[in-house]
């Protein structure tokens, strides 16, 4: 891999984000990723989205979201979406996107990032634990919502 870097999600690089793919089983626990697209230009006062470089190639997207005012605290300063592309899991893309994310939540003032995952076989759980999420709750719906302190 080439050093890693974030971009602005932009015209240049929408197609590239919307055409990651996952590992079979994953597509279960994300929204389409033009839905996230979507809503990012929806909210553009609070939202954050970027895609991931490698090089040159798209190969990773993440939405934050940074709302101080937001009545539900989860939802203050989180991660709303992060795909990396299967062939690049596992090669600290993940990661990359994650901690570039706190850090702009830090930048803003913020001392914790959340997330919410559904739990399964091939879902993000492993994850967020291994980047140093802590379970905190979970939402009327059952799923899990994790911290992590900046």
């Amino acid at each position: 891999m080439a050093e890693l870097r974030l971009e602005e999600l932009s015209a240049r690089t929408i197609v590239a984000a919307n055409s990651l793919t996952l590992r079979r089983g994953q597509e279960q626990f994300v929204t389409p990723p033009s839905y996230a697209i979507a809503d990012a230009y929806l909210s553009p006062v609070t939202s954050w989205p970027r895609v991931v470089l490698d090089g040159d190639t798209v190969v990773g997207f993440i939405r934050g979201n940074f709302d101080p005012e937001a009545t539900q605290e989860e939802f203050r300063s989180c991660i709303w979406r992060v795909t990396v592309s299967a062939d690049a899991q596992g090669t600290g893309v993940g990661r990359f996107a994650v901690w570039a994310l706190a850090e702009e939540a830090r930048q803003r003032g913020f001392d914790r990032i959340t997330a919410i995952w559904e739990e399964g076989e091939e879902g993000p759980e492993q994850f967020f634990l291994h980047t140093g999420f802590t379970v905190v709750g979970e939402t009327q719906y059952g799923e899990k919502i994790g911290e992590l302190g900046l």
